[in-house]
């Protein structure tokens, strides 16, 4: 019994001496195996952080050898192609509708508020204008026509009247914008037109908007007749586009009709980028109707085309601006513009011609071509006496230069037979003038005095009455020798000019 245990006590000893000698062994492998991993990353790492930059190779250099690329490819088409985030990695799914995000194209040289202003659009076809009148009858801007580009030739003129109209409406004022009426049919073109514009505006305060003005392109006389919308709109938008890089606010002008459903323009071209000139005359007339019924964005509404000013002898433009400016911008250059003069025949087609004349009897020699008030007779010119004439208009009047001085004169009191001697007529009722009678309604050309006598040399041949265009009253008789009619006006008998008179159907 007893030597049974001692052969169990001697086996279990041996066994745990077998467990602590695996034990040991198993420590020390984990202990050498942990010492070589510390000593492998140390010395790798190392060994990475040291190598020069030019023997690195990149992971997509390893993974991809160069000669899987395709080598059709350019380098930017590589790129391009690897690119993840590029336009010909993304899928359709992905790839948003097109929207163009454009800012309005605003001039900084003017601060601008939301003022709500009141103003018109001139050119020469306004005559001369009395600025000072047209201040005082509340105007707070004025767009005026610098220029324009010939219907058919194509030639850049400027308005005859433009200058004096930038001096006298800033020297009264009244802020400035201006417009140039177009026909370019290249967008080079109205990149020129642009230029010429600029150029020509330097000199003054152009605090307003400077607009593209586009009509008559139906016109088959018009030389953008051909052009379809898309053209004509990408002209509009390089006038504009350069306009705004000669550091002015570009605007676009059109007529409601033409605006909307882009019937005549990329009307959604245009308004992302440019302030809108809408024209659109209601039937009550603002601010009766308040606003214009065009849907579209706008900033300026052309409310009427027949608007009567005091300072203006004929229907003008008249606009809204839903904005106004803290005050007058700077003039672009800086230097000042040469004193400009009113284009005194802006009204009148003169054809140029080259002659000399004589009076009849006597002629007055007028500063303008004009019998009302705000002409001045400068001299007188007698039969025998001599003028080279350089224009005749079809509104009856000459242009005569005297000693190098321009004057003006009632065509039918001149005559170019340098020999001619008015007749001797016999005394009867005390006018040396007959008259064959008539019977006819008849309306001035444009505006005319009627004079108690039919002369403007007799001190007894007062102005009784000045009658405009468009009043109709009745010509008794009429002279053809002295171009002198007879008329029935207010129950008085009195006198004009025939040539200042028209007949009325």
């Amino acid at each position: 019994m007893n030597g049974k245990k001692h052969k169990r006590y001697k086996k279990h000893k041996r066994q745990g001496a077998d467990s602590r000698l695996i034990l040991g062994i198993l420590l020390i492998t984990l202990w050498v195996l942990a010492f070589s991993l510390a000593i492998y990353f140390l010395f790798f790492s190392g060994k990475d952080s040291g190598r020069d930059e030019e023997d690195t190779k990149s992971v997509s250099e390893e993974e991809y050898p160069q000669e899987d690329q395709d080598e059709s490819l350019s380098p930017e088409e590589q790129e391009e192609k690897e690119d993840p985030q590029s336009e010909a990695n993304q899928v359709e799914e992905e790839m948003g509708v097109k929207a163009e995000i454009t800012r309005l194209l605003i001039s900084e040289n003017a601060a601008e508020t939301e003022e709500m202003t009141l103003g018109i659009d001139v050119s020469k076809f306004q005559g001369t204008i009395d600025w000072k009148a047209v201040a005082d009858a509340g105007i707070d801007f004025a767009m005026i026509r610098v220029g324009y580009r010939t219907q058919a030739g194509g030639e850049i003129r400027e308005d005859t009247n433009a200058r004096y109209n930038m001096q006298e409406a800033t020297a009264n004022g009244i802020q400035i914008g201006a417009y140039f009426f177009s026909t370019a049919v290249t967008e080079q073109e109205a990149v020129e037109e642009a230029r010429w514009t600029a150029n020509y505006i330097s000199q003054y305060a152009v605090t307003y908007p400077v607009a593209y003005n586009c009509e008559g392109f139906e016109n088959p006389e018009n030389r953008q007749y051909e052009l379809t919308v898309s053209q004509r709109t990408s002209c509009a938008a390089a006038f504009l586009k350069e306009i705004y890089g000669q550091g002015y606010t570009p605007m676009f002008y059109a007529s409601k009709s033409e605006l909307e459903q882009e019937a005549k323009w990329e009307t959604s071209r245009l308004e992302g980028q440019f302030k809108i000139w809408v024209s659109q005359y209601p039937a009550e007339p603002y601010p009766q109707t308040s606003s214009s019924s065009y849907s579209g964005t706008h900033a300026m509404w052309q409310y009427t085309n027949n608007g009567i000013i005091a300072g203006i002898s004929r229907p003008v433009d008249v606009n809204v601006a839903y904005f106004g400016y803290e005050a007058s911008a700077n003039a672009q250059n800086p230097d000042a513009p040469e004193e400009a003069e009113a284009d005194v025949e802006a009204l009148m087609n003169f054809q140029e011609v080259d002659e000399t004349v004589t009076a009849k009897e006597t002629v007055n020699l007028r500063d303008i071509p004009s019998q009302g008030s705000d002409s001045t007779v400068v001299k007188q010119l007698n039969n025998q006496e001599t003028a080279q004439r350089t224009g005749i208009s079809d509104s009856g009047w000459s242009r005569l230069i005297i000693d190098g001085e321009r004057y003006y004169a009632v065509s039918n009191y001149l005559t170019t037979d340098l020999s001619y001697r008015p007749p001797v007529k016999e005394s009867d009722d005390g006018l040396k003038t007959k008259f064959q009678k008539v019977s006819e309604n008849v309306t001035p050309k444009i505006e005319i005095n009627l004079r108690k006598l039919p002369s403007v040399t007799n001190p007894d041949a007062v102005v009784v009455a000045t009658v405009k265009a468009g009043e109709v009253f009745v010509r008794t008789g009429i002279n053809t020798d002295y171009g002198w009619s007879r008329v029935e006006y207010n129950g008085q008998t009195l006198y004009c000019v025939s040539s200042y008179l028209t007949l009325v159907e």
